[in-house]
């Protein structure tokens, strides 16, 4: 690694990049460059007050990057598209946007001449190899260094090499790892790190206190067109615009809060909270807007592409061809998915009224389920019937 190029360093201001700043300076004998890529989260002041602990760390510069509407272009949408969680419930809030972030750094660093760059991740979390099959993807060459999961690094150790060294600690004192992006927020904590316990009211970033005074509930329209969210009670909005608007919306009910528990890339089980307000509304919309436009077999199909995307995007594989060849499906899925659907917001729910398309299936048919047949006869359906139990007759006759 040469002496004269920066080190580029993945910066959230968290504790482990607060501490990888200085480490980094100190240990390589070579400035450091600190690279926040915003996809979502960050208002004026926050990532003004980045830039200023950055350099309070000894950054040689700090550079913010507004990722979000790639984010959504690149990942999101097909997210929305597939109906995409893990464990039928956390949806990628964070981890996602990690190949944005990949890009941008891979990006900055030819811009700079560096060969260098840096995560803070340790070496029991998924993003260490999300962050890394990416940028080794994008550039073969670049050097990785992970001071945090090469040095085994402990929290506590963290916190006390910066407070000897005189340097500012992270928002909170580092008790809970906190991540924000456009879908979402995830926090880790000591109860995380066991299947018994919730964390405590004050660690939730975005519904804090949603459930002690319950608010009243609240009835709003989102509309599709193409399977993408569009407009926001009649108001069309840009695609970052409305999802920062559901998620004002969603937060203070406490929609789309939970714990999620499921399998590491690494292979073992792991625990995280999570508020997604803004993907719980808009996948719970598009999801019965699909139920309206879409074949029976289309939405099973669908699934099972979907199923092998966000495992692919979770594993930060996201780069793999394959994914491009599941997004094709995953668009070509979305030409009727175009309509209104109508929500009511409440404590902890969403719940959907009812659904408006120009595609629907159930209004293009002539019959009324559980009324009238329409497209077909009484006959029609005592042959029908006889038809579906013949594989059952058979096996019984032959028992």
């Amino acid at each position: 690694m040469s002496s004269n190029n920066p080190i580029l360093l993945a910066y959230s201001g968290g504790l482990d990049t607060s501490f990888c700043v200085p480490w980094l300076a100190e240990t390589y004998d070579r400035p450091v460059v600190t690279v926040t890529v915003d996809t979502g989260g960050l208002d004026s002041v926050s990532t003004d007050d980045l830039a200023r602990r950055s350099a309070a760390l000894g950054a040689q510069e700090h550079i913010t990057v507004d990722g979000r509407a790639s984010f959504f272009d690149q990942v999101l949408r097909y997210l929305i598209f597939g109906n995409i969680r893990r464990g039928h419930l956390y949806p990628l809030c964070v981890g996602a946007e990690r190949v944005i972030q990949a890009q941008t750094m891979a990006r900055i660093a030819a811009e700079l001449g560096s060969d260098t760059v840096a995560h803070g991740c340790t070496a029991a979390g998924n993003d260490q190899v999300r962050f890394e099959v990416a940028l080794r993807t994008l550039n073969p060459d670049l050097q990785i260094l992970a001071p945090v999961r090469d040095n085994t690094w402990a929290r506590a150790d963290q916190l006390a090499y910066l407070e000897q060294h005189g340097l500012p600690m992270p928002p909170g004192g580092g008790a809970y790892s906190i991540n924000r992006g456009l879908w979402g927020v995830t926090i880790g904590g000591r109860e995380t790190l066991g299947s018994a316990e919730s964390i405590p009211e004050s660690a939730w970033v975005l519904s804090q206190g949603a459930f002690d005074t319950p608010r009243a509930a609240e009835r709003h329209v989102l509309t599709f067109a193409a399977g993408v969210p569009v407009a926001l009670d009649g108001d069309a909005l840009d695609r970052v615009a409305l999802l920062e608007a559901l998620e004002a919306l969603g937060a203070p009910f406490g929609i789309g809060r939970g714990i999620h528990l499921g399998d590491t890339v690494l292979g073992t089980k792991g625990r995280v909270a999570f508020e997604a307000p803004a993907a719980e509304i808009v996948l719970t919309a598009h999801r019965e807007l699909e139920k309206l436009t879409l074949s029976g077999w289309q939405q099973r199909l669908k699934d099972q592409v979907a199923a092998s995307y966000g495992e692919l995007v979770h594993v930060g594989q996201h780069l793999d061809p394959a994914c491009r060849d599941a997004e094709a499906l995953l668009t070509s899925s979305q030409t009727r998915v175009s309509g209104e659907v109508k929500l009511l917001l409440r404590p902890g729910q969403v719940f959907v009224e009812g659904v408006v398309s120009a595609h629907s299936l159930m209004a293009a048919s002539r019959g009324a389920y559980g009324e009238a047949a329409g497209e077909w006869s009484a006959s029609d359906a005592v042959g029908y019937s006889k038809l579906l139990s013949l594989p059952g007759m058979l096996h019984t006759r032959a028992a």
